[in-house]
């Protein structure tokens, strides 16, 4: 059988959270990049004892969303897999493009990115892609793209946290060292490296730490 695989374009319609309220009141922007198996809406509530009035928090929604198993009852949703990769990541960067499109932030507010796990690499993708100078890139407990480059972030003087805990299941020895050895090639002294005792997890204790 001779098998054609064929690209198409099409618009899609998709959905992302916010929580607080955006004014004259408003400190920081946190732009929120779930992982894997999460919901927008509910990735939002590991940020919610931050100062309501001077944070507001935006967490855009992966697209490719599935039952988790094993009840197949809650739902989830996966940013990229190894399938296509090219071009399901500018699908990403597009969604994250009418996000801020859409919120129209002020630019004299500290725009604080966060990737967790999964999100950390869609995260890094569109702050190189698209120039993004935050204030703060936060990394938590996940995988750089192999495909990042030191020039990629040129541009970009900020401060640089990578998190992730002692007793991740995902993370072995060597693969925290390659990780961190990544991370300085990319950033240099820009980042701070901060370990903690747990395993894969949101760390709410640090995202309090971080302003």
């Amino acid at each position: 059988m001779n098998i054609i695989e064929r690209e198409i374009s099409y618009q899609i319609t998709n959905t992302y959270s916010a929580a607080n309220v955006l004014n004259f009141k408003t400190k920081n922007v946190w732009f929120v990049c779930h992982g894997m198996g999460y919901l927008s809406r509910y990735f939002l509530k590991y940020f919610s004892d931050l100062n309501p009035e001077e944070n507001y928090l935006i967490a855009p929604q992966a697209q490719s969303k599935y039952y988790i198993p094993p009840a197949f009852k809650h739902v989830g949703a996966s940013w990229l897999t190894k399938e296509n990769t090219k071009a399901e990541t500018e699908n990403v960067m597009r969604n994250f493009d009418a996000i801020f499109e859409n919120e129209q932030l002020p630019e004299h507010i500290n725009l604080i990115v966060v990737g967790y796990s999964q999100g950390v690499s869609v995260a890094m993708r569109y702050v190189a892609s698209r120039k993004i100078k935050c204030s703060q890139l936060v990394l938590m407990s996940g995988g750089i793209p192999k495909e990042l480059e030191p020039q990629d972030f040129d541009f970009l003087n900020t401060k640089v946290t990578m998190i992730y805990g002692k007793d991740d299941e995902y993370l072995d020895d060597e693969r925290i060292k390659k990780e961190s050895r990544r991370i300085r090639d990319l950033f240099g002294d820009q980042v701070d490296i901060i370990p903690f005792e747990g395993p894969h997890m949101v760390n709410t204790d640090l995202i309090q730490s971080l302003l």
